[in-house]
């Protein structure tokens, strides 16, 4: 066996290792602000959703067929459009045409967007390195190569796969099955919808009651986002603020499917005056922490009208002003934002 064919294995594993990274750089667009109108498919459907659960699953592919990358904060519809036909490339003297397509599994329609394809040769140059031969974002592009071994690894988001493809004379077609469903969160307090920029949520990989020490897969992602995910069991961390509001839930992703989830906390907003009378100005430059009953700190901060978004339970507030030391016990309500005054007396 030759010294390209006991490599292979290794740079399909090696790009299934370093999948997640590539995923990461290139959709980074999943984690900003979307654009006012969809992206492939051309329309997203409109999904209910109940507080604190996981909505049946809005398929990623359209009636018409195809599927692609909903790009947008809420359900939205664009006008239909006429399918162009893609025309294949001439192939010069010497080279074969390799088309590739993907789809979320063998009786799914093709994936008509977000997906971004690379080809890797098969064999590593003179320092170790396997050689980036192509690279196209087409739904279904088709590359003109010399024939010989290469290696094609597609992403769809946080899901890829990864394909050896021998080149000889005959053009070559090749279709990827990506088993992978949408994810977009939000969060809120009763029937409340919490701000966009006042919560952010982690997603790990596997469920929260397995006993292993993971990391995030994706991080702060915001209120709206789709995470593009391979099938699977995930759960999410809910981070309402930066306190001690954190709520955690497991989760399923469904193949070509788009999963939303409310995650509903229990917490309010409270800001925190330490006054000399009932009602009165709040005094500057004083120093506050936020404290269990047990003693442990939950969050520090300076300033007179400090704002800490707290989750229900009981709590001491302690202002340090002058080299005076006062403190007060409050409650914090779920839903019920207010005002804390601490009498510096």
């Amino acid at each position: 066996m030759s010294r390209a064919r006991r490599l292979l294995p290794a740079v399909v594993l090696v790009l299934a290792v370093l999948t997640p990274q590539l995923a990461v750089a290139q959709f980074g667009s999943l984690f900003s602000p979307p654009p006012p109108t969809p992206v492939p498919p051309a329309s997203i459907p409109n999904v209910s959703t109940v507080p604190g659960t996981t909505s049946p699953g809005a398929s990623l592919v359209p009636p018409g067929g195809g599927g692609g990358v909903p790009n947008v904060q809420r359900p939205v519809s664009a006008p239909p459009t006429t399918p162009s036909t893609q025309v294949s490339p001439a192939v010069p003297a010497g080279q074969v045409a390799l088309a590739v397509s993907a789809r979320f599994a063998s009786d799914a329609p093709p994936i008509t967007g977000g997906l971004n394809w690379r080809v890797y040769s098969d064999k590593p140059d003179q320092t170790g390195v396997f050689k980036l031969v192509k690279e196209d974002k087409a739904a279904s592009p088709t590359f003109t190569l010399p024939p010989g071994g290469y290696v094609v690894h597609v992403a769809f988001g946080l899901a890829n796969a990864v394909k050896p493809v021998q080149l000889r004379s005959e053009p070559v077609r090749e279709v990827f099955e990506i088993p992978a469903g949408g994810l977009r969160v939000e969060g809120r307090v009763g029937d409340v919808r919490i701000p966009a920029g006042q919560i952010s949520f982690d997603v790990y990989k596997g469920s929260q009651f397995e006993p292993t020490d993971r990391r995030p897969i994706a991080q702060a992602v915001m209120t709206g986002d789709v995470v593009l995910l391979p099938e699977g069991i995930y759960y999410i961390v809910s981070n309402y603020g930066d306190a001690n509001a954190v709520v955690r839930s497991d989760i399923r992703v469904q193949t070509s499917k788009l999963t939303d989830i409310t995650v509903t906390h229990r917490a309010a907003v409270i800001t925190l005056k330490l006054v000399s009378g009932a009602g009165g100005e709040a005094l500057a430059n004083t120093a506050w922490s936020v404290m269990t009953p047990a003693g442990d700190v939950i969050k520090e901060s300076i300033g007179a009208f400090p704002k800490f978004i707290l989750a229900e339970g009981d709590y001491r507030a302690i202002a340090r002003n002058e080299g005076k030391v006062y403190e007060r016990e409050f409650k914090v309500i779920t839903g019920v934002d207010g005002e804390v005054e601490v009498m510096a007396r």
